[in-house]
């Protein structure tokens, strides 16, 4: 076993800001980041958009980014989050360009900021199309600077350590106290005790199968947290990104950027038609959700696998400045966008949804605390605004950060058990988790995508409980392995999308059921 003061699990910008922040406060206090690949591997890394955050004051302002965010979540942002998260934006922008991040600037010197779906103004600050990157290079920098913080990559947390772990536990009070973490390299299986555990673990996209994400995104995090009996809220409503490049036989699928429609790229049906201006007044500039439906529509109607993105009327030496990773991405496929049109298709992107969490972090479980997309602020409502996730987890970050600063914790004296695997096999056919993962994309593909249907729904519920029971067998009876871990993960994420969206009886941002329409 491990002891340590902080335990965060991920290493994107969420857990990696929170780390930095509490290292420099507490350089006689201990953290450990546990990560499942390598260290800079998280769905902020393929960020590409940038961080919405206010800057400009004459053309733009706080209430504009707040009205902008509230449309994009249609009515259910919790609009004190939303004020709150928005107008401490710029001092956390500050806090990375102290860190060595480097963002675009202008001709003036000044930060060239960019607009995308659903900003009414130009405010997204970005380094070229690879601004996640950018940050996850800076906070890993400055993380390694410190002592204190140890990084583990390659160590998959298995599942949080909670009361009902412990040996004669008293406590009333349903707390954390760290997490079983599996070595992917030795295969052991090991405890890490902790005084406070953050929940940084990124998104489900994986759950669909075709999506921006990495194949990291499992959704562990979530399915952790909901094992251990936490709240969790919203999970109906994930954002399928409308531009993700088609590739037929592909499933993680490359993300063309917001900001290349932002920039004045048109969408285009098979027949040339621009077909946006049909379903919405501000046409390639609608929020996500609106653009996804808008191709969903349009594919349904054609019989067609994709769409098209029109760049060919840009000017090419600024779009090449701008977007030279999905300039050069497009020649891989043979696309060249000066004259070719770039298929395109909606895929599993964000969930705006996840581990419910009040202002400062903390879940409905003492010690446990989370941030970034595994968790439901109350920032983003029905659907996210493009640009404010990463805002979000530098935000967020904070808060948690500020929390443990003028909340000091009580140091964790129970006595945990040893990872108990006895009776375990090695499983001698790896093809029944594949199998089962391939079912359970499909499933959520067909019946749980864009579009939904109350029969569709429980037709999934039905099909996806054959699948948990086989899973669940599986896992009781084999030793640890990465995938199954993900796989039981991400059937725990199916399922709560599943339950959730049947709960849901009116059609808000990013969730649409056609049995609702008439409600």
């Amino acid at each position: 076993m491990i002891e340590t003061d902080y335990l965060v699990i991920g290493s994107g910008i969420a857990g990696l800001t929170f780390s930095v922040k509490i290292a420099e406060k507490f350089p006689e206090r201990t953290i450990i980041i546990v990560t499942k690949a390598n260290e800079d591997e998280s769905n902020t890394k393929y960020a590409q958009g940038g961080v919405a955050v206010v800057l400009d004051t004459e053309k733009d302002s706080f209430n504009k980014h707040i009205e902008d965010t509230l449309i994009a979540g249609d009515g259910l942002c919790d609009e004190a989050v939303v004020k709150m998260v928005i107008e401490e934006g710029p001092k956390r922008l500050k806090e990375l360009l102290l860190w060595g991040a480097n963002f675009d600037l202008d001709a003036a010197g000044e930060f060239d900021l960019g607009k995308e779906g659903g900003h009414s103004e130009y405010r997204v600050v970005h380094h070229k199309d690879i601004t996640g990157y950018e940050i996850e290079r800076a906070l890993l920098k400055r993380a390694h600077q410190l002592p204190n913080i140890s990084i583990l990559p390659h160590h998959f947390a298995i599942d949080l350590v909670t009361n009902h772990h412990i040996i004669d536990d008293n406590s009333k009070v349903l707390s954390c106290y760290g997490t079983y973490v599996f070595d992917q390299k030795t295969d052991n299986i090991f405890t890490i005790k902790a005084n406070s555990t953050l929940l940084a673990s990124g998104g489900i996209g994986c759950v669909y199968g075709h999506t921006t994400n990495p194949i990291i995104a499992t959704g562990d995090g979530i399915a952790m947290a909901y094992r251990a009996k936490a709240k969790i809220k919203d999970m109906e409503f994930v954002q399928f990104h409308p531009t993700a490049l088609y590739e037929a036989k592909g499933e993680s699928s490359f993300l063309i950027s917001e900001a290349v429609r932002g920039f004045g790229a048109y969408l285009r049906n098979k027949s040339g038609h621009r077909f946006m201006l049909d379903y919405d007044e501000r046409a390639e500039l609608a929020s996500r959700d609106i653009v996804s439906q808008s191709i969903d529509s349009e594919l349904k109607k054609s019989g067609e696998s994709h769409v098209y993105l029109d760049c060919t009327h840009l000017d090419m030496t600024e779009f090449k400045k701008h977007f030279p990773n999905i300039y050069n991405k497009c020649l891989e496929h043979h696309i060249k966008i000066e004259s070719d049109w770039i298929p395109v298709v909606p895929a599993s992107h964000y969930l705006c949804g996840g581990i419910e969490v009040d202002k400062n972090g903390s879940t409905s479980i003492a010690n446990l605390f989370a941030c970034g997309e595994c968790t439901r602020t109350g920032l983003h409502g029905a659907n996210r605004l493009a640009s404010n996730s990463l805002l979000e987890a530098l935000v967020y970050a904070h808060n948690i950060f500020k929390f443990h600063s003028e909340n000091d914790y009580n140091a964790t004296n129970v006595l945990i058990p040893d990872w108990n695997d006895k009776g375990t096999v090695i499983p001698k056919e790896h093809i029944l988790v594949q199998h089962n993962l391939k079912q359970m994309q499909a499933l959520m593909r067909d019946y749980v995508g864009i579009v939904r249907s109350n029969k569709r729904l429980k037709r999934a519920i039905k099909h996806l409980d054959l699948i948990y029971s086989e899973v669940e067998e599986l896992y009781k009876e084999s030793k640890i392995s990465t995938s199954l871990c993900e796989l039981r993960n991400m059937v725990n994420i199916a399922h709560l999308i599943i339950s959730h969206s049947l709960e849901r009886t009116e059609n808000k941002g990013g969730y649409y059921n056609i049995d609702n329409i008439n409600k």
